[in-house]
């Protein structure tokens, strides 16, 4: 677990010294236009999470090992094309590349993670949550070191080009520790083991469509997927609404950095006394449900809040309550993962739950980019309904291991 989560923290830090950067470099740098600067943007994250489905089910195959190595390979390989790409169709390339690696490593890592949370929590008794809040943290800490680490590079006149180069070097740390580092996959607990063998050397794909049918035939994962899905959509606001707001309040979006910084340091220092807290209190569905909740609180606050010091209380308002309510419902959708689904299906299940996230903010982006031109009041309560709808849903899961509701139990797909 202490490699999984040291994994998380680096694979951020490589990737937030380039991503920040990225929109600047291909509209100053190279003089794209600005609709192809939001495709490029686009294909990158759709490559990621929309593919994140396929890494979950190749982590099942083959185990998270291989599917970690070969998908850190493929970052480095895009961030060195990235770094040398001149012209539409090679940037195109590398950045669905780069989208690809972490397809295929993310889901691996964060798979092995739910699972390493389980076997926590039945040796110690210690709620899954607070481990993957710990997961969860590292992660924030490296999101925003990384662009401290990008900052720096093009202060001392490296350019983007230092920052692609960086961001690979970090990749190959990582690519060694994992093989040096990282066990072979291990017999699937709850299977016989003449079945285990079979199914681990089996070449046909007949079991992968037998996964794909028992994962999305479940109907509560299902629900999960969808309730999850209403975070994400409103978690991409800070993409597009907030910089509107910003803009709208002061004039300019000089202060976005300053408000991301906000919300990754609240991550960091907040994050495990807070799930710690909600972990021993509270069933996984109840922190989910209050999470979704806080952040159409979020949502609703923007307008009711007065301008407060050069007009930017009301967009900190909606930070600070976005992140809260993501530091309560992430962990808590995570550990609900391997009660709801079989072991053997779990790293198809994470890649699922992204990918159709993914998918929904995909769709979503389209109609909740139409709201920027209506009027604000009405733009930002039609956003609140996105994770309230979310919250209906989450009634309907089942509570989960590790809270103190009763009737918590875990639901195989």
């Amino acid at each position: 677990m202490r490699l999984l989560t040291a994994t998380q923290f680096a694979f951020n830090i490589g990737f937030y010294a380039v991503l920040p950067y990225l929109a600047t470099h291909l509209g100053s740098g190279l003089g794209m236009a600005g609709w192809l600067v939001g495709l490029v943007l686009g294909l990158r994250t759709f490559s990621q999470q929309g593919l994140f489905v396929v890494g979950g089910a190749l982590t099942d195959r083959y185990g998270p090992r291989p599917v970690v190595l070969a998908g850190c390979a493929l970052r480095i390989a895009g961030f060195g094309w990235l770094a040398f790409a001149g012209s539409t169709a090679t940037v195109i390339a590398a950045v669905l590349l780069i989208g690809f690696a972490a397809a295929l490593f993310s889901p691996a890592v964060e798979s092995e993670a739910a699972r390493e949370a389980v076997r926590h929590e039945r040796a110690t008794g210690s709620p899954r949550a607070h481990v993957l809040a710990l997961f969860s943290a590292a992660g924030q800490a490296g999101a925003f070191l990384g662009p401290l680490l990008g900052s720096l590079l093009l202060l001392l006149g490296g350019g983007f080009r230092a920052a692609c180069l960086a961001g690979a070097l970090v990749f190959v740390a990582v690519l060694a520790g994992h093989a040096r580092l990282m066990p072979h996959r291990e017999r699937v607990r709850g299977v016989p083991e003449a079945e285990a063998e079979t199914a681990a050397t089996t070449p046909t794909a007949q079991p992968g469509r037998s996964a794909l049918r028992a994962v999305f035939a479940n109907r509560a994962f299902l629900l999960l997927c969808l309730a999850y899905s209403g975070y994400l959509v409103a978690y991409n606001q800070l993409y597009l609404s907030l910089p509107v707001e910003v803009q709208r309040a002061t004039g300019s979006e000089a202060a976005l950095g300053w408000l991301f910084a906000l919300s990754s340091l609240l991550v960091v220092a907040v994050q495990l006394p807070l799930t710690r807290f909600s972990a021993r209190r509270i069933a996984p569905r109840t922190a989910l449900i209050t999470g979704l909740a806080v952040v159409a609180a979020g949502f609703a606050a923007v307008p009711l809040t007065p301008a407060g010091p050069r007009g930017l209380l009301p967009a900190a308002t909606f930070v600070v309550l976005l992140t809260l309510g993501q530091m309560l419902l992430v962990p808590a959708a995570r550990g609900l993962v391997p009660d709801l689904v079989e072991d053997r299906q779990l790293g198809l299940a994470t890649g699922a739950l992204s990918s159709v996230s993914g998918i929904a903010v995909l769709a979503g982006s389209a109609a909740t980019g139409a709201l920027l031109d209506v009027s604000a009041p009405v733009r930002w309560a039609v956003l609140a309904a996105v994770p309230l709808t979310g919250a209906v849903l989450a009634f309907t899961l089942p509570a989960g291991r590790g809270g103190k509701e009763p009737g918590a139990r875990a639901v195989a797909g």
